[in-house]
């Protein structure tokens, strides 16, 4: 159901509604905790919001736990994944940061290309339509602020922010 509705949301202009970002984050780190084992550590540091972006929560959720899923592939079972949020001129900024083997240099032109997977398993869509998801429908960024072999990678999500009233 939760499937089915995240893809019949994909290529239809979904409802942005007034959300907060911070709880589609530990709603998924909750449910990223139980699929994880006991050596991996989720930390969260939120920024203070004094306006609430808007946002498809199924879509948002969608972006989180991919980033989330690579994270966890990458550190093969053990390590941290940080979360942490600043606010910029550009709007909401959250970095998602892992402690796994980081991305080759040869592959990071190529992580959002349709396809593309170092995975034995996938179709290497996750990362095309999270990058979707939060160009095309929520007006925002998705990209790969540093990666570094056996250090890890940054994730950074740019969700703009309405102008306070």
């Amino acid at each position: 159901m939760l499937i089915t509705d995240r893809f019949g949301k994909i290529g239809s202009q979904p409802k942005l509604e007034p959300g907060n970002p911070y709880e589609q984050v530990e709603q998924m780190i909750a449910y990223m905790k139980k699929r994880s084992g006991a050596q991996v550590q989720f930390e969260f540091h939120p920024a203070v919001l004094s306006v609430t972006p808007l946002l498809s929560a199924p879509l948002f959720d969608w972006v989180i736990e991919n980033l989330i899923k690579n994270a966890l592939d990458a550190m093969e079972g053990k390590g941290v994944i940080r979360i942490e949020s600043h606010i910029t001129t550009e709007g909401l900024v959250i970095d998602v940061t892992d402690t796994g083997k980081g991305i080759q240099p040869s592959h990071l032109n190529k992580v959002f290309k349709p396809g593309f997977t170092t995975k034995k398993r996938g179709w290497g869509l996750g990362l095309p339509l999270s990058k979707r998801i939060m160009e095309e429908y929520h007006n925002g960024k998705l990209f790969v602020k540093w990666s570094e072999a056996g250090k890890g990678t940054c994730f950074r999500l740019i969700l703009p922010l309405p102008a306070k009233a």
